[in-house]
C-alpha cells in the first residue's frame, strides 16, 4: 500500500501528468482530488479529472471534489488557454461533466478517516487549502504533512519577474497556509523549472503505451515553452516532481527558513516569495519556518519519471 495522498490541483496539463504518474505508481495511494480554478475554471478542472479517471479506469471510489471558484483576493481569476488549451488538456476536448460535484466538506471526512497517515499535496492555487485552515484549523493539524508547488526564491517568476503563478493568483491564501500549516514543504520554480521532460523522453513513453495522453499533452506544453524560450530542451513537469517529493525526499536539497509573501494587490512584487538566505543570519526561535527545496538530483528524477511512466526500470 502506498502513501495516502489527497491532491489539490487546478487541473491543466502538468496536473494531469501528475495524476497519470500517481495512477501508475504503486507507492502513491490517491484518496481524493480537489479540483480548483487556476489553469482553467473549476468546472473544467472537475470535468478533466472525471475524463481522465474514466479513460484510465481509475478506481471509482476516489472522490473528485469541487474546490474554489475564485481567489480570496475577490478578483476574477485569470486562466491560461495559451499554455494549457481551452479546456486544460491541450488539444483534447474532454467535454463537460454533468454529474453531481462532490461536496467540498468531503475533505473533512478524508482527513478524519486517515489523519496522520494523510499527506496533502497542493499543485494549484492555494485557495481551497487556505479555506480548510480557516474553517478547520484544529483538524488540519492532524494531517501528516503538506507539500505545495509554488513560489520562486531569488529566481525568475513565471507571471511577473519575481512571482510564480500559484502564489501570484491568491497571495492571501498562501499567507494563510504558511501561517497555520506545520510540517510543510515548498517545491518552488527553483526546482520545477528544471524538471524537464524532453521530446525524446515523451516519444519513448508513448512507444511503451502505459501513460495514456502523455504525448499529446506534453507535445502541446512543449510547443508553448519552446515558443517562449527557444533554448528550452523540453517541458517542465512542475506538478509531477512535486508529487515525487513525499516518496523521494532524497531527491531534493532543502533549507528550512521563515517565508514572507507579498500580498499587495498590484505591482510586480505581488505574490513574491522571500526568504533570507544569508548564511550568517540568526532567526527568532519562535519564527514559523518551512522546508524549501532549492535543488534536486536530475538523474534521479529522470529514472523515477521514466520508470513509472513506461513501466520498465531505469537507472
Amino acid at each position: 500500500m502506498g502513501q495516502k495522498v489527497l491532491l489539490f490541483g487546478d487541473i491543466g496539463i502538468d496536473d494531469t501528468i501528475a495524476l497519470i504518474y500517481a495512477y501508475l505508481n504503486k507507492d502513491i495511494d490517491l484518496v481524493g482530488v480537489v479540483a480548483d480554478y487556476g489553469n482553467v475554471s473549476r468546472e473544467y478542472a472537475v470535468s478533466n479529472v472525471h475524463y481522465l479517471f474514466k479513460l484510465l479506469n481509475f478506481q471509482t471510489d476516489i472522490p473528485i471534489i469541487g474546490g474554489a471558484e475564485v481567489p480570496m483576493t475577490a478578483e476574477e481569476p485569470t486562466f491560461y488557454p495559451e499554455i494549457h488549451g481551452e479546456y486544460g488538456l491541450g488539444p483534447i476536448i474532454p467535454g463537460i461533466y454533468e454529474g453531481i460535484i462532490e461536496n467540498f466538506f468531503e475533505i473533512v471526512k478524508l482527513i478524519e478517516k486517515y489523519e496522520d497517515e494523510l499527506i496533502i499535496v497542493n499543485i494549484g492555487r492555494l485557495t481551497s487549502l487556505a479555506t480548510m485552515f480557516i474553517l478547520f484549523k484544529t483538524l488540519m493539524s492532524k494531517v501528516k504533512a503538506y507539500y505545495i508547488m509554488g513560489g520562486a526564491f531569488w529566481v525568475p517568476g513565471n507571471v511577473t519577474a519575481v512571482s510564480e503563478a500559484n502564489f501570484h493568483a491568491d497571495p492571501i491564501a498562501v499567507k494563510i497556509v504558511l501561517t497555520y500549516a506545520s510540517n510543510l514543504t515548498i517545491i518552488p520554480l527553483n526546482v520545477t523549472d528544471h524538471a524537464i521532460v524532453t521530446p525524446e523522453m515523451v516519444n519513448y513513453i508513448d512507444y511503451k503505451g502505459k501513460a495514456k495522453l502523455a504525448k499529446p499533452l506534453l507535445d502541446y506544453y512543449y510547443a508553448f515553452y519552446k515558443k517562449r524560450n527557444p533554448q528550452i530542451k523540453g517541458s517542465p513537469v512542475h506538478d509531477a516532481i512535486t508529487l515525487m517529493a513525499p516518496i523521494h525526499k532524497e531527491m531534493f536539497t532543502y533549507k528550512t527558513l521563515p517565508v514572507h509573501i507579498v500580498t499587495a494587490n498590484g505591482g510586480i512584487h505581488r505574490g513574491q516569495s522571500i526568504v533570507d538566505i544569508r548564511p550568517y543570519m540568526k532567526f527568532d526561535e519562535k519564527a514559523k519556518t518551512h522546508r524549501i527545496a532549492f535543488f534536486f538530483d536530475y538523474p534521479m528524477f529522470f529514472n523515477e519519471f521514466m520508470s513509472i511512466m513506461t513501466g520498465e526500470p531505469f537507472g
